[in-house]
């Protein structure tokens, strides 16, 4: 009986240490970084929000209106984001969720990128969709899937993924996010169209590829989509 107790109360302490390391951890961050500074004046809110007094709040700040609208895809890589997150919508502040929509024109790709705070889960609603996720290092494996009319497909949280419309009519998609600004860093963008360029030779050495073929690519316009 006194064992029990024992075993009892050594369990009871173990959960009561693990729940307080539990609600001890950071939040998630809702921005891409946040650099201390001990100057108030200085100072700027983690979500970059300040929040309204509740009792001023109308319907309106929790209302959206436009996702009927078909995104402009005529751009290079043909495919249009219309975002509705915590900047075109107030009311999503600290409710963790957003939404997109995703217009795809015949053979439009929405290129490679990743989500730095949240999953996604797509839905497609016309046409159909190629999408796929790459897993992280060290294994790097591909999962894709062809999607129709109905289908769901979810990406995990950060990694890479892509979706690509290979029929020759439109294609359209909604996606939810589980974050309120959800970030997107798309691949070529952000490696070879950062502002000031990564140099020359550490991407020669990363891509194994002549210094041409990253001048090359250097030169482009990459297009935001988003």
């Amino acid at each position: 009986m006194i064992m029990t107790r024992i075993h009892f109360l050594v369990a009871t302490a173990t959960l009561a240490f693990v729940f307080s390391l539990a609600y001890a951890s950071d939040p998630s961050p809702l921005q891409d970084f946040c650099v201390a500074i001990d100057e108030p004046k200085a100072a700027v809110f983690v979500n970059g929000k300040f929040c309204k007094d509740p009792k001023l709040a109308s319907a309106n700040d929790f209302f959206f209106s436009g996702l009927n609208i078909p995104g402009n895809t005529s751009n290079p890589v043909g495919s249009f984001v219309t975002p509705v997150n915590v900047a075109q919508l107030a009311g999503l502040n600290t409710l963790g969720i957003s939404l997109a929509r995703i217009d795809f024109a015949p053979y439009g790709l929405n290129p490679p990128h990743t989500h730095p705070r949240a999953t996604e889960i797509l839905v497609v609603l016309e046409g159909t969709l190629y999408v796929g996720f790459v897993t992280s290092n060290p294994d790097n494996k591909l999962f894709t899937k062809v999607l129709y009319p109905g289908d769901v497909f979810v990406f995990p949280e950060g990694l890479i993924h892509f979706q690509f419309n290979g029929k020759k009519s439109n294609a359209v998609a909604f996606a939810g996010l589980s974050s309120q600004n959800p970030g997107v860093i798309t691949i070529a963008n952000a490696v070879f169209g950062s502002k000031p360029p990564i140099s020359a030779d550490v991407l020669t050495k990363a891509f194994q590829v002549d210094k041409k073929v990253i001048d090359h690519l250097q030169a482009q316009f990459w297009w935001d989509n988003n």
